[in-house]
């Protein structure tokens, strides 16, 4: 039986942060966004989220070019074509190179549609089986030390299970030196979101004194051959992000040897069914696997929830609670992390329903495609 898609909407949503978050390559202070809401003849809706950011500093999409793609090329794909089950869609979008950002943000929403269809809840039709998920927190690049230490404070009062900071150089080694002296037993991982090169091996190798859990993309956004070379020489496992937008950079990259742990993003993949094949690649390889934010609003906070519930992600993906980042979230009942534990929705699709008064609050605008 096909689910017969009668309406597609893009919802122009913006936020403002909390807090602005800071990594090497920006500061986001408010997150422009679309949530897509996709609606079957028989009145389920379906929500999906996109999560690429203004500028092309993660990688090359923006906010803008993602509603080009989505209502010039990917929209009409969906509405012409006949879908049984959210894995076709990944299929139907072969032909538009790229621009995964886009596709996931559909295909999200496609999924939500399917599982409130079934009637099960989006970790199940994912294939997932926890009932609850540890959650970790990212902290951005702070103006001082003190303020840094604040927020693990924070962090740790809340029970967040490990801290994920941001790193460059000259903002790297005396930092984690001043952490771990306070923080001697913390689980710390860090992001270095391309800000080294190979010629600074040496300052990398330095890393390995602080027992960190991983660092995370610490060469070129693009690099697989590098990372494999700097991994041979640094003890500290290779946790690769921007590198890997499909199954067969994570082929590659697991045979060159280039990193230990992979960070699954459905958005920077192309949705949940690439998310998925990655995870299930990782677990025959023996490649661990969590799973990664991108600043999300409630719909693909809930998203990412529902695929950490896959058997494999073991570490603490970035799926902090919603208010520490949004006063008001655009779901109800918001995410919650207690004592750094998610616990897995049991309502169908997501598992959250949209909160109209904030939906309305936020949007700034929105454009309906019909199926003619």
């Amino acid at each position: 039986m096909t689910i017969p898609i009668q309406q597609i909407t893009l919802h122009h949503l913006r936020m403002e942060l909390k807090n602005p978050f800071t990594t090497s390559f920006g500061t986001v202070a408010n997150k422009d966004f679309y949530i897509t809401e996709i609606v079957d003849g028989e009145g389920h809706q379906g929500f999906g989220e996109s999560v690429a950011f203004t500028a092309p500093w993660y990688t090359e999409e923006t906010f803008a070019t993602t509603g080009h793609v989505m209502k010039d090329f990917l929209i009409p794909i969906l509405l012409d074509n006949p879908i049984k089950h959210p894995d076709d869609v990944s299929e139907l979008f072969t032909p538009i190179k790229r621009n995964n950002m886009a596709k996931a943000a559909l295909e999200g929403a496609v999924w939500d549609l399917y599982a409130k269809r079934e009637d099960i809840t989006l970790a199940r039709a994912l294939g997932g089986t926890k009932t609850e998920i540890e959650a970790g927190i990212a902290i951005g690049m702070q103006p001082s030390i003190e303020q840094l230490l604040h927020k693990i404070e924070k962090s740790q009062e809340t029970g967040y299970k490990r801290v994920k900071l941001k790193i460059k150089p000259g903002k790297d080694i005396d930092v984690l030196r001043t952490v771990r002296h306070h923080y001697p037993d913390l689980p710390i991982m860090v992001d270095a979101n391309s800000a080294y090169s190979l010629e600074e091996t040496s300052r990398l190798q330095e890393l390995d004194a602080f027992e960190l859990m991983m660092i995370e993309q610490p060469l070129a956004h693009d690099d697989i051959v590098d990372h494999a070379k700097l991994q041979a020489k640094i003890n500290t496992p290779i946790c690769l992000d921007e590198s890997i937008h499909s199954l067969e950079d994570a082929k590659k990259a697991v045979e060159l040897g280039s990193c230990h742990v992979i960070n699954i993003k459905p958005g920077r993949v192309g949705g949940l069914t690439v998310a998925k094949q990655i995870h299930d690649y990782c677990i025959d390889n023996d490649i661990a696997v969590w799973c990664g934010g991108m600043l999300e609003a409630g719909v693909g906070r809930a998203q990412n929830i529902a695929l950490s519930a896959l058997k494999g992600f073991q570490f603490p993906g970035d799926n902090a609670g919603s208010a520490n980042y949004w006063e008001k979230d655009i779901i109800s009942p918001e995410v919650v992390a207690q004592q750094g534990v998610i616990s897995v929705p049991t309502d169908p699709g997501i598992g959250h329903a949209i909160d109209s008064e904030a939906f309305v609050r936020f949007k700034v605008n929105e454009e309906n495609f019909l199926r003619e």
